[in-house]
Order: C-alpha cells, then sequence, then structure tokens
C-alpha cells in the first residue's frame, strides 16, 4: 500500500478547528501556541471562538489552516506511530496547504510557515482593490473547454484558470466583468453552473503579481531543507525536493493555476492507493474520489479519526 498525506487550502476553516485535538492532546495545543508565538497574537483564540468573518481574513485563514494540519500531524504521530519519512509516498497541499506539506515533511519550520503564510495572505488581499477582481467555479466543464472559455471572456482583461480542481470542477479568476462573462459563456457552452464566489481577492491570476514579489521576498528570508517526502507541486503536479526549486515553485504557485486534479492523478499513477487528507474539512477527500476512485480517501481533524487511523495504521 502506497500512502500520500495531503493538505487542504483556502475555504475548509470552521470555527472551533482543531480546539478538541487541543484539549486533549498535548502534542497539539503545542503547535497552536508555537504559531500564536510566531506571529505575536492570539490565531488560536480566533480559530476556536471566532467570529467568522475575522477567521475567513485572508491573512488569518492561511496560518490557521496549516496550524490545524500540524497539530493533526502531531498528533497522528504521537497516538498513531505515523513517520512520514517511513509511510508516505508523497506529500501535497491545495494552493496554502502546499505549505502546510512542506511543513509537515521537515522543509520549512512551523514558525517559518506561520509568518510566510500571514505575508501570503496579507500580500494576496493587498494585490488588487477591493471588488475589482473575482472568481468562479465552472461546473460540468472539462479543462480544456473552461481554458477556452476564459481566453474568449478575457477581451483584453484577465481571466485565468486559478485552479483545476478535479474533472468538471474548474475555477477561473481576473477581473470581475471578466470572470462575469465568461459564466455567462460558460452556461451557453453547457456548463451545469457557473457560480461567482466569496473572495476576497481574485487568487491564482497574474493581476496578483505584486504578492509573488512579496513572496519571493520573504522566502529569500528563511531556511528551505529538502522535504523528508516529496512534494507534489501545484505548478507542475510533479515531484520536487531541491530547496532552491521548492522557492521557485512557490513564488510562481501566487499567480499559477493550481494543478489539483493532475497532481491526484499523477500520484494514482505512480502506485498510491490510500489518500489522507490532514486537517480540517473534507473538500480533498472528496475531490480524490473524483479524480481517482481506485484511490481509497479519508480525512483526520478529530480526535475520533485519528482513533480511526491509528486502528488502520499507515504502515499496514
Amino acid at each position: 500500500m502506497s500512502i500520500a498525506f495531503v493538505f487542504p487550502g483556502q475555504g475548509s476553516q470552521v470555527v472551533g478547528m482543531g480546539k478538541a485535538l487541543a484539549d486533549q492532546f498535548p502534542v497539539a495545543r503545542a503547535v497552536f501556541d508555537e504559531v500564536d508565538a510566531a506571529l505575536g497574537e492570539k490565531l488560536s483564540a480566533i480559530m476556536w471562538d471566532g467570529p467568522i468573518e475575522t477567521l475567513t481574513l485572508t491573512a488569518n485563514t492561511q496560518p490557521a489552516l496549516m496550524a490545524a494540519s500540524l497539530a493533526t500531524l502531531r498528533v497522528l504521530e504521537a497516538e498513531a506511530g505515523l513517520d512520514l519519512a517511513r509511510d508516505a509516498a508523497f506529500v501535497a497541499g491545495h494552493s496554502l496547504g502546499e505549505y502546510s506539506a512542506l511543513a509537515a515533511a521537515g522543509s520549512l519550520s512551523i514558525a517559518d510557515t506561520a509568518r510566510l503564510l500571514r505575508q501570503r495572505g496579507t500580500a494576496m488581499q493587498a494585490a488588487t482593490p477591493v471588488g475589482t477582481g473575482a472568481m468562479a467555479a465552472i461546473l460540468g466543464l472539462d479543462f480544456d473547454k473552461v481554458a477556452a472559455v476564459a481566453a474568449e471572456a478575457a477581451q483584453g482583461e484577465v481571466c485565468d484558470i486559478a485552479n483545476d480542481n478535479a474533472p468538471g470542477q474548474v475555477v477561473v479568476s481576473g477581473n470581475a466583468a471578466a470572470v462575469e462573462r465568461a459564466c455567462e459563456i460558460a452556461k451557453r457552452e453547457g456548463a451545469s453552473r457557473a457560480i461567482l464566489l466569496t473572495v476576497s481577492a481574485p487568487f491564482h491570476c497574474r493581476l496578483i503579481t505584486s504578492a509573488a514579489d512579496a513572496m519571493r521576498e520573504a522566502l529569500a528570508g528563511v531556511e528551505v531543507h529538502a522535504p523528508r517526502v516529496p512534494l507534489v507541486a501545484n505548478v507542475t503536479a510533479a515531484p520536487v525536493s531541491a530547496p532552491d526549486e521548492i522557492r521557485s515553485l512557490l513564488v510562481r504557485q501566487v499567480t499559477s493555476t493550481v494543478r489539483w486534479r493532475e497532481s491526484v492523478a499523477f500520484m494514482a499513477e505512480q502506485g498510491v492507493t490510500r489518500l489522507v487528507e490532514v486537517g480540517t474539512g473534507k473538500v480533498l477527500a472528496g475531490l480524490t474520489k473524483r479524480i481517482a476512485r481506485q484511490v481509497a480517501a479519508v480525512s483526520i481533524g478529530a480526535p475520533e479519526d485519528v482513533a480511526a487511523f491509528a486502528a488502520a495504521p499507515a504502515q499496514a
């Protein structure tokens, strides 16, 4: 059995995430304390008590989701005997989850990851004036069709593919008017739905190049180690281990398509038969069932999930 461990991205956040783990397991509490110390504020209090409007601010959401994922991972290590270097074939993460994956694999420290994600969230939010950008999920059309829709909709503006999540689930991002045009064109071309997303900025498109520049500078100031487990990168949908290449891909990731469908397909082709989503929510496990049905997917984010995993450990 070959296993991949994957880490969720923005949209999975909920008030209360990680609290049950922190209450029950000191190793989880230690992660939240480390993140709070790195940021110089009680992010954990926002995570556990809300309000949701504060938690969903991009600068909070990104380090919060990482904290929940790494706390979960530490509990898996302590209670289920997980050893990523021994048990995992690959790690991967959706957008900000790529940072969580790198922290999990020892490429980045948790403190550095928290600070990087705070900077990333702030820079992405500041890259465009509020209301000028938009994102939309196009359902029921394949990637190539949505690419054609985005090209037609651009009309001199930006309309890029932000996320290739699964067959029939592609997200576009760019100038608000161009994204709205893409929704109308997609419906005309047979999309089952075209849904404008509630987001604070147009992520993963050329409009936020200034955020990529900010991350280039931020990443230059932190130590990046070779991960203990190869990372399947969002930008290339291929494994990477060299620290300089990891830095470069994290910068490119800000404005590039998250190639999640291809990443999961690649891991399946490499013999992965089990995918474990670590942290809040079940989005990635759900997408896996649409991308590679032969891969068994499970989500772990609560004490009972850890107990179930411990009963069927990774090395079994």
